[in-house]
């Protein structure tokens, strides 16, 4: 967790909006009109409070940031701790991963999109980013496990497998919406189907 993302002490909110609900809202603000072109007073104004209203809550807007990083990432990085991502069976743990980032990013997906529009523009997206990157190192690692125990083929390279998985299931943020007809659950057996299908030796 970065530096700026550290808990801090409680602090009594504006009455009607809690830290989360502020954080939920500039969440939906950033993903409509970009962080960087997102103002304290553009929050503010959508929360109905004063900036000095808004300050009560959050320190700056970088720190709703990596607030808001730290809840996709927190939750992706927990995926691959597990009890069904720690069996031995490689082709199995790759599938649990796969299934668990899945519902990962169907239940926080406001947090998740954001994540994937980070850019580096700050130490904030830049520490984002490296977590982002130790994650699909992890990922690679069990591809390759894969590989050798021969569960899945070899002439796909293991880093490069990884980004086609993971450009899929991140494709989902751009599709998705929590109140259609898709089952959690099921589009994360369905992308594993189709994902691990295609991979796995004949």
């Amino acid at each position: 967790m970065s530096a700026s993302a550290e808990p801090l002490p409680a602090r009594r909110g504006r009455p009607g909006y809690d830290r989360e609900q502020v954080l939920t809202v500039a969440v939906t603000l950033f993903n409509e009109q970009g962080y960087d072109a997102t103002s304290v007073a553009d929050l503010a104004s959508r929360l109905g409070l004063t900036k000095s209203a808004l300050y009560h809550h959050f320190d700056s807007k970088e720190q709703l940031l990596a607030l808001a990083l730290d809840e996709a990432l927190d939750g992706l990085e927990g995926v691959l701790d597990a009890p069904d991502a720690a069996v031995a069976d490689p082709a199995e743990r790759l599938g649990a991963v796969l299934r668990g980032a899945v519902r990962v990013l169907v239940d926080k997906l406001p947090h998740v999109t954001l994540l994937l529009r980070v850019r580096g523009n700050s130490d904030v997206e830049r520490a984002a980013l490296e977590r982002r990157r130790a994650f699909d190192h992890r990922v690679t690692a069990l591809v390759v496990e894969a590989q050798r125990a021969g569960q899945v083929r070899t002439d796909v390279d293991g880093a490069v497998a990884t980004r086609l998985l993971f450009g899929m299931v991140n494709s989902i943020v751009e599709w998705y919406r929590p109140t259609g007809p898709v089952d959690r659950d099921r589009l994360a057996h369905d992308v594993v189907a189709v994902a691990l299908d295609g991979m796995r030796t004949r």
